[in-house]
């Protein structure tokens, strides 16, 4: 499934926010690789795709609403804009469904069971921890707390020099 205009018109949400542009560009990137890698069916990798380009889509909201950026508020506030803009681009009501309930946990570490659920919190991570500047000690403790995937583990520990 082509996301481009999803891409573009989530990037036209964001505008003016580079950082965040940056970073969702980022993480679907890394979530698309991994989903190749782990050889997802296609309609799994098409919800990843599209719940990593969106993932943070509600961060704007909490910021306005809560004046902060916790992951608890933009699991809150990111699913109404991604359903208003997933319809909006005629995406079946069931992929809609999914990709928002991955919006809404997101940060959201525990009970995690699907593949496409898994790889979002790690292409997620594999951004964040460059961003956050996460010391090896912190990203060798959230490998061990939260990756499963081989091809996860594996970038991890490649990006990071760290030992398997």
């Amino acid at each position: 499934m082509d996301h481009t205009i999803l891409l573009r018109k989530t990037i036209e949400f964001d505008h003016g926010d580079a950082r965040r542009i940056q970073h969702l560009l980022k993480v679907y990137a890394f979530a698309a690789q991994l989903g190749r890698e782990e050889h997802l069916s296609p309609e799994t990798q098409a919800i990843l795709e599209a719940a990593a380009i969106l993932h943070d889509i509600g961060i704007h909201a909490a910021e306005a609403k809560y004046h902060s950026t916790s992951g608890k508020y933009q699991e809150s506030e990111g699913p109404a804009p991604a359903r208003k803009l997933l319809s909006e681009l005629d995406y079946p009501p069931a992929f809609i469904d999914r990709v928002c309930w991955l919006i809404a946990h997101h940060h959201t570490y525990t009970d995690v069971k699907e593949m496409d659920y898994q790889l979002l919190l790690e292409a997620d991570f594999l951004v964040n921890a460059f961003e956050d500047a996460l010391s090896a000690k912190a990203i060798c403790s959230f490998r061990q707390k939260v990756f499963r995937s081989p091809s996860g583990i594996c970038l991890l520990n490649t990006i990071y020099a760290l030992e398997a």
